[in-house]
């Protein structure tokens, strides 16, 4: 099994970064019943005003195969593609269980 794991920093004020996010955990949250081989994803926003990260999100894969499925995946995509002209950063790391 792989965690893939990433955090998103994104631009803009605080009520438009919360904005996005909300909009991209609920997009994000209906890709396991859509893309096959994610078998779970958990989204959470920062609640933490005094950090700069403000989306994380863990997904569960049965192999490093699958997380490329799942970051080619249309749907996986049109998620990402809320955070366009919104993301600043983004750091991931993949492991396995």
């Amino acid at each position: 099994m792989v965690k893939h794991i990433v955090s998103f920093k994104l631009t803009g004020t605080a009520d438009e970064r919360l904005d996005v996010a909300r909009r991209f955990k609920a997009a994000l949250e209906a890709l396991p019943a859509v893309i096959e081989p994610l078998q779970s994803i958990e989204v959470g926003i920062n609640a933490n005003p005094a950090e700069d990260w403000d989306v994380v999100l863990t997904a569960l894969l049965p192999t490093m195969a699958d997380v490329e499925v799942y970051a080619r995946h249309p749907a996986h995509v049109a998620a990402a593609g809320l955070l366009a002209g919104h993301k600043e950063a983004r750091a991931c790391v993949d492991y396995e269980v």
